[in-house]
């Protein structure tokens, strides 16, 4: 593995459900712990409220003077009946200490606590004696209603190593718990995980399995879960496409086999003619006029197929330009002048268009082709028409002659590489059978169509351009 390849699909999901599930039981663990130690502060807070008010009610009965003092002990030691883990401190106006049970020292803290009104868990302070932990408040409690109503200070504390003992035990088998919980949530999202990518090891196992000879082979959409239907729709239209793209190659390599076979069978013939006896130096030489014919014809082919390829395969390389097609086309008309009149053929234009944007030698060499078609299989005493137009954003071209009809099945082929149509309309030398293969490509790399009509002894090719914008 590359040091920087992407994580794979089952570490993200199961990454995620780990870190997705610790993070919930933290929060839930968190939520639990602070309920947990609010409820024991309320117990708290109630339980030292109840001792607090029993300390009142003896404190407003009776009078601290000397000689009932131990009786005022008495009573006190009685307020915490039944409350274990309590402790309360009482002192007077002149902070002398009137009674303390036993417990931690709160006489030490009574300077540091402000009195309360009342006890809860707001006013509750936590202080530490010899390493345990109490929850402590302090109040002003008035004395007997006939006495000077001189006020005593009343602290209580409770005892709350034990809630926090509890706390802790929970908190470790809280986070026990949680690991546990986490190690089987990312054992069963890796299963699942592994589980869910069963159909996609599946399609990749079926798709390694086809090869050259299996491209007419087809994924069934049917087979696998809904989310990978979109997958095997997009597979089976590449599949399509290699199908028809390697069937296209197949049968260009057998045409360019094919025609290239011809000229290599006539100059290998002529060559064993030539060389089967002596012969006169005019002969030989028109020998080597005709091997020289077929030499321009391989060349020619090969320059054509050579030019396909290119384009084809890096059309990015156009040079672009705002192009004037009616001036391309009487350009056009000036080349094929001499062989139009040699051959008793007019040539006409008719009507105009806006400029496109395109490549104009690429331009120029598909409307020759379309014009020199033209001019072959035009009649002597007829004309060939080229009519530009506008339609919408599009620019038209039409070149069109007079002739025989192209039987309709053959239409749909005429820009196919190499294709024959009929014997009487191909003659030797005339071209390499890729000029209107030559004409779609050029087209559509400029991001238009051709297309061809043959009907009333009329054929007519017609080329769909975008205009340039208009600034």
């Amino acid at each position: 593995m590359h040091a920087h390849s992407p994580a794979s699909l089952a570490w993200r999901v199961t990454a995620f459900v780990g870190i997705a599930t610790t993070l919930v039981f933290f929060t839930f663990g968190m939520v639990v712990v602070r309920s947990l130690d609010h409820h024991f502060a309320n117990q708290d807070a109630g339980e030292l409220a109840v001792v607090a008010e029993s300390v009142q009610r003896v404190l407003r009965a009776r009078t601290p003077v000397s000689h009932d003092a131990e009786l005022l002990a008495h009573d006190l030691s009685g307020a915490v009946a039944g409350h274990h883990g309590v402790y309360f401190y009482v002192a007077d106006a002149s902070g002398k200490q009137i009674y303390s049970n036993a417990g931690p020292d709160l006489g030490s803290v009574v300077d540091t606590l402000a009195p309360t009104p009342q006890i809860n868990t707001q006013t509750l302070r936590i202080v530490r004696f010899d390493r345990t932990s109490y929850r402590v408040a302090s109040q002003r409690i008035a004395g007997n209603a006939t006495a000077s109503q001189t006020p005593y200070t009343v602290v209580v504390a409770s005892n709350m190593d034990s809630h926090l003992r509890y706390i802790e035990s929970f908190q470790k088998t809280l986070w026990l718990t949680t690991v546990v919980v986490c190690a089987i949530a990312l054992l069963a999202a890796w299963l699942a995980v592994k589980q869910g990518h069963a159909p996609i090891r599946r399609i990749s196992a079926r798709i390694r399995s086809i090869t050259s000879s299996q491209l007419h082979v087809r994924l069934r959409p049917e087979d696998v879960p809904i989310e990978l239907v979109d997958l095997v729709g997009s597979f089976n239209d590449m599949l399509g496409q290699l199908e028809d793209g390697f069937h296209q190659l197949s049968n260009f390599s057998a045409d360019i086999a094919h025609e290239l076979r011809t000229p290599v069978t006539n100059l290998s013939t002529e060559t064993q003619v030539a060389l089967s006896k002596v012969r006169s130096i005019d002969e030989y030489r028109e020998i080597l006029y005709s091997n020289l014919e077929e030499f321009e014809r391989m060349s020619k082919m090969i320059g054509d197929m050579l030019f396909l390829a290119q384009t084809e395969n890096d059309p990015s390389n156009l040079d672009m330009h705002d192009v004037d097609l009616a001036q391309e086309v009487r350009g056009l008309f000036d080349y094929f002048e001499a062989w139009a009149e040699e051959r008793g053929v007019v040539l006409r234009l008719e009507g105009d268009t806006s400029p496109v944007k395109g490549d104009p030698l690429m331009l120029r060499r598909a409307m020759g082709n379309l014009l020199s078609n033209a001019i072959r299989y035009t009649a002597s005493g007829s004309a060939v028409t080229v009519r530009l137009s506008l339609d919408a954003h599009m620019a038209l071209v039409e070149v069109g002659n007079p002739g025989n009809n192209i039987p309709p099945e053959h239409l749909p082929h005429l820009f196919d590489r190499f294709y024959r149509v009929d014997p009487s309309r191909q003659h030797k030398g005339e071209g390499s059978g890729l000029g209107l293969s030559i004409v779609k490509t050029i087209i559509e790399v400029h991001h238009g169509n051709v297309s061809v009509m043959s009907e009333n002894a009329f054929t007519r090719f017609q080329i769909r351009l975008p205009v340039s914008e208009i600034v």
